[in-house]
């Protein structure tokens, strides 16, 4: 049942295509989801019969329905029969919170996984880079297997080799483990991956705390998710940047932003500090109070697309997340496709990063 012809976008840059272009591909993706899901999820049904005022076919991207992202934590919305359902992913949680439930079927996860390598390759090339994963081992070898920190890893260890983790179970740095990993790969250009607020927390600053540096010269430091914490202790994105740069040496930091609920359809961040969204996704920011939406400079609520959830109605979600839309085919960076940054979450929204969930129950 694949929504859209992957091929197609696989000869294309994941941001070469103007917003014009873009638009009636992506749209027309949309509008077969929604009737999708609309026949094969009762609970999408009843939500749609009521939200949804608009003639389908849908003109534009914004005129797509969408549903709150905390519905997944309410409700199993499934679009696929049960026993075609391999994997179900859940979203960062403390402990007597519920989690998203994201239900998986195998095209699914092997659309989710296309797209995510696609975006990816834009960002890292086509070679897999020798990868340090600021994390412990144990994070994907226990009973939370499937959670969004575990898949986090997983999803980005097919870009990586002589995968190494630089934390011990006490997810403290294992020193002698990174510097055998910077002798092997002197030199060479490597991949350190990590959960924003885990690398802050458990790399950076023990650097700092020992005075200690190392330099890991032309990598790549990629990152996301924790901001609600680092916010709280007053560290912004320049100043990950420049902490990164002090005790890392490293000058490439990209920070991505996504969630459990969209696998795949990552928004990276470009060396202007905007985050792109890709051919296989786009985002519409809306007023919090109006939920109309907001023309380029404003601010509101996120809205989230994407062309692959066919297992489950995550196609068009409305997060708890505060953005500003900055603008649409016209980044110095070149990248094409609309572009924004992330302010932070709604009042009262409860943490649920992947790595706030760690700092949390830590």
């Amino acid at each position: 049942m694949t929504t859209f012809n992957l091929e197609y976008w696989e000869n294309l840059q994941p941001y070469g295509l103007p917003d014009s272009q873009k638009s009636v591909q992506l749209l027309a993706a949309l509008n077969h989801l929604v009737e999708w899901h609309s026949q094969n999820c009762v609970e999408y049904n009843r939500i749609l019969r009521v939200v949804d005022n608009s003639t389908r076919p849908y003109q534009t991207i914004e005129e797509v329905p969408f549903i709150p992202v905390r519905l997944f934590k309410e409700l199993d919305l499934v679009s696929v029969n049960r026993e075609d359902i391999y994997k179900t992913m859940h979203s960062s949680g403390t402990t007597g919170q519920k989690t998203s439930k994201i239900a998986l079927d195998r095209e699914t996860a092997r659309l989710q996984t296309r797209v995510l390598s696609e975006i990816m390759k834009a960002t890292l090339g086509h070679r897999r880079l020798p990868m340090l994963v600021i994390d412990s081992a144990d994070t994907i070898s226990n009973r939370n297997a499937f959670s969004a920190r575990a898949a986090g890893i997983r999803g980005f260890m097919m870009f990586g080799s002589d995968l190494t983790f630089a934390l011990d179970q006490k997810m403290m740095p294992d020193w002698d483990v990174i510097s055998a990993f910077v002798d092997r790969h002197m030199g060479e250009r490597a991949l350190i991956f990590g959960f924003t607020f885990m690398i802050w927390q458990h790399l950076l600053s023990e650097l700092a705390r020992l005075d200690k540096t190392i330099n890991f010269g032309d990598s790549i430091l990629l990152h996301g998710g924790g901001w609600k914490q680092l916010n709280r202790i007053a560290v912004s994105n320049d100043s990950f940047k420049r902490t990164a740069k002090d005790f890392l040496g490293i000058d490439r930091v990209v920070n991505y932003y996504g969630m459990v609920e969209q696998t795949g359809s990552l928004f990276m961040e470009c060396e202007y500090g905007y985050l792109h969204a890709p051919g296989f996704s786009d985002i519409v920011v809306r007023d919090p109070f109006t939920l109309e939406p907001v023309p380029i400079g404003g601010s509101g609520l996120i809205q989230l697309l994407s062309m692959t959830p066919i297992s489950y109605p995550g196609h068009s979600i409305l997060t708890e997340d505060v953005g500003t839309y900055h603008g649409i085919d016209d980044c110095r960076c070149g990248r094409l496709g609309r572009y924004f940054t992330v302010e932070g979450r709604i009042a009262k929204a409860e943490p649920r990063g992947c790595s706030d969930t760690y700092e949390s129950i830590s």
